[in-house]
């Protein structure tokens, strides 16, 4: 990170402790401070167009009479209670605009409210910090950097459960080094949380590609060639935010992230590139509100036709779901947890359907220690779009399973043994040939069986009966599965679960106006 960004983080994330202490969370802090440097881009971009002709404009806020005078610069002449009163009702007003979030302004400010009721601090956070900033002007190695490494904090707020919602950037750097998107591409992500695969995507072409991209490729990523799915409105907006500070999408343009239920219809288009961490809870729940003021859950089955299953597992869902979004040639990697390799029932019928109908050509086995969520063992599955089979007979599309171990010998943990890019350097060149090959196919051919990456043939695979997938570990058992059940592992597991369903709880009552008990709040 470059030290100007550096800087920004440590003078905003100063003053998110500052907030806390009036009983603001680290993801309310992230939430006010989309709201208010959205607000500043829009006077800026104002400026900027000033000289413009009047129907060369492009105006971020409402362009009418009623408007006129209100934003950004409304804010800083004013302190105290009217300061409060003005802002609330500003973010209140904003988000009746576009209740469909339509634009990037709808999806930001939809139902959007006030947390910061110490007017004092406000104005601080107002004059004093975000306005000394050029937001939109300023290079996103800076705006963007500071805001997603804001994000990265927020995630070590375990109180808050923000983790759930991020996905190692190292991690997520590697993968998307492996799947070497182009600017041809179209990519997407159907459980974004915070947006991380679709910025490192992004940034990879950038890199990669930068010089020889046509102006009309650069501006296929602003119109909807990059673009996410995220169930929770709160996180969709640091989603969207987070993009716009990379220079990803226009404040006044469609917004590139949909809030909505992924898995609840087959997707209206499809994608080249599918880069994915969907959520590691099993179940598909709704949450129901009684009329006694209790709140219940009920697990969702989603009976859709292009799904091979029907199941109310999550994650078996998003297999299927990701399976559906791929275009013709084209390539998902997506993180799952241990259970989806060897779950019976259902599962294994899903398995041999994505070993049939899909190339299932690799699998990294990774270690715990790198995720928020307690205990969580995962791994990346890698595989391709394949021609339709001709018939049941006909051998699976999946000649090959790699399966390469980082798991076996290796213990990470958050703070004092991270998972560092050196721990992936050796599993991207003799994988997926990067820094080697040009095309990950050319190294696919070459891969050679040794130490911690070995091979499976897929037809026998999916002869099993239950198509185990839990396969390719140097230590399958003793010390690594007893430590996978230990009470520790069993407890932070729950703890992560509980903090998740709590969040939430949260979020639906903010949806639906409804003031938490005070006691739940305090307790976290």
């Amino acid at each position: 990170m470059k030290p100007e960004a550096r800087r920004l983080v440590d003078r905003l994330w100063n003053y998110c402790n500052v907030l806390r202490d009036d009983g603001v969370s680290s993801l309310e802090y992230l939430e006010q401070l989309s709201f208010l440097v959205f607000l500043k881009m829009a006077a800026e971009k104002e400026e900027a167009n000033k000289d413009l002709p009047a129907s060369q404009r492009r105006h971020v806020l409402p362009d009418t009479e009623e408007w006129e005078g209100r934003g950004w610069t409304q804010l800083l002449d004013l302190s105290g209670e009217q300061l409060e009163e003005t802002y609330t009702q500003l973010l209140t007003d904003l988000g009746k605009q576009d209740e469909g979030q339509d634009s990037a302004l709808g999806l930001i400010f939809h139902r959007a409210r006030n947390r910061i009721q110490n007017a004092t601090n406000l104005r601080r956070l107002i004059v004093d910090l975000i306005d000394k900033e050029p937001w939109l002007g300023s290079s996103k190695d800076i705006k963007g950097d500071a805001y997603e490494a804001l994000i990265a904090r927020s995630a070590e707020d375990t109180k808050a459960g923000a983790g759930q919602y991020f996905t190692p950037r190292v991690l997520i750097e590697s993968i998307v080094r492996c799947m070497r998107p182009t600017p041809e591409d179209t990519i997407t992500d159907p459980a974004c949380g915070t947006g991380g695969f679709l910025l490192a995507a992004h940034d990879y072409i950038v890199n990669t590609y930068g010089d020889e991209m046509s102006i009309e490729e650069s501006a296929r990523f602003d119109e909807g060639a990059i673009w996410g799915t995220e169930l929770v409105p709160a996180t969709a907006r640091l989603a969207a935010m987070n993009l716009l500070l990379h220079g990803i999408g226009r404040p006044d343009g469609k917004p590139l992230i949909h809030v909505e239920d992924a898995l609840a219809k087959p997707p209206a288009k499809k994608a080249s590139k599918v880069l994915a961490n969907p959520p590691f809870g099993k179940k598909s729940s709704i949450v129901i509100t009684h009329v006694d003021g209790t709140v219940s859950r009920e697990d969702m089955s989603y009976h859709r036709q292009d799904f091979w299953e029907t199941t109310t597992n999550k994650q078996f869902n998003f297999v299927q779901h990701i399976a559906s979004l791929l275009a013709d040639n084209g390539t998902a990697a997506v993180i799952l947890p241990d259970n989806v390799l060897y779950e019976g029932g259902r599962g294994a019928t899903i398995r041999r359907e994505l070993l049939k109908r899909f190339n299932l050509h690799t699998m990294l086995r990774l270690p715990a220690g790198i995720f928020y969520a307690g205990g969580i063992k995962a791994n990346v599955l890698f595989f391709d779009t394949a021609p339709p089979r001709r018939s049941d007979d006909e051998p699976p599309h999946t000649q090959q399973l790699w399966v390469y171990d980082l798991r076996t010998g290796n213990r990470f943990t958050l703070k004092q043994n991270p998972l560092l890019p050196g721990h992936l350097e050796d599993f991207e060149k003799r994988v997926f040939g990067v820094g080697e090959c040009e095309e990950a196919a050319d190294a696919i051919s070459r891969r050679k069986p040794e130490g911690r990456l070995q091979v499976f043939d897929g037809a026998e695979l999916a002869a099993t009966k239950d198509v185990n997938l839990d396969i390719g570990l140097i230590e399958p058992d003793g010390e690594d599965v007893m430590e996978a059940k230990s009470l520790s592992e069993l407890t932070l597991a729950l703890s992560a679960d509980l903090r998740g369903a709590l969040l939430e709880l949260e979020y639906l009552a903010a949806e639906l106006d409804v003031e938490l008990p005070p006691l739940l709040r305090e307790e976290r």
